[in-house]
């Protein structure tokens, strides 16, 4: 955990705070002993990096309007943003995993990615304080955010509307919930598009906005490669 500490630039006064943050359920799970799992800090670090980004853009972005400042936030906090700095830092390395999970990749899997950023910033509140999570969240960020960049690149669902509705205007475009898998704690939404009943996307997500999202960007890559409307 030293070496963490070390990338994160911050050292624990209580290193079982850490330890905590870096527990998967799978492992306490698995264990015979009593073992905290990382879910509580999880719950806490994502609103603390929800207020974070919220009001670091609030500050930097005085002119914009709340819906537009609400995008950028969601792009920063989304599952893909999370488990990418995590991927940043090398945090699946660190994690405390069950034997299963572990076979089955859960050390990389972007879920688990995500769930154990939070937990570390929940972590880095509770014993530094708000300042000391909010210059590790903030240490992600890019120096200079081009909102007209975040928005061309998150809001697929927006761009396949107008995409679509050039194509023909009467054409109705369906989000359909075709699986949902996992624990409470940790559940996965699966969305087939459907355009006039005919399937041309399809997404995953730990939420539904996102697999939405998803399947509207696969639809997007679908439609631009291989015409389904002619």
């Amino acid at each position: 955990m030293k070496e963490l500490e070390k990338k994160i630039n911050y050292y624990f006064k209580d290193i079982e705070i850490l330890n905590t943050a870096l527990t998967h359920s799978s492992y306490s799970n698995e264990s015979k002993e009593k073992i905290k799992n990382n879910e509580r800090l999880e719950f806490l670090g994502d609103s603390v990096i929800s207020l974070i980004i919220t009001t670091h853009l609030f500050k930097i972005f005085p002119q914009e309007a709340e819906g537009e400042l609400t995008k950028v936030r969601a792009f920063f906090v989304c599952d893909n943003s999370l488990s990418s700095f995590a991927e940043k830092i090398g945090l699946g390395n660190y994690l405390k995993i069950g034997k299963g999970e572990e076979q089955a990749g859960g050390r990389n899997r972007p879920s688990i990615l995500e769930d154990a950023f939070e937990a570390l910033v929940g972590a880095l509140y509770l014993d530094g304080g708000f300042d000391v999570a909010q210059n590790f969240v903030l240490s992600f960020l890019p120096t200079e955010i081009d909102i007209k960049k975040i928005d061309s690149l998150t809001d697929y669902k927006t761009k396949l509307q107008e995409t679509i509705q050039k194509i023909d205007k009467t054409f109705k475009i369906e989000y359909i919930l075709a699986k949902e898998t996992g624990p409470d704690h940790d559940k996965s939404f699966e969305i087939s598009l459907k355009v006039n009943k005919t399937q041309i996307g399809y997404g995953i997500g730990k939420s539904k906005k996102r697999a939405e999202q998803n399947a509207a960007k696969d639809a997007l890559s679908n439609i631009q490669s291989n015409p389904f409307i002619t």
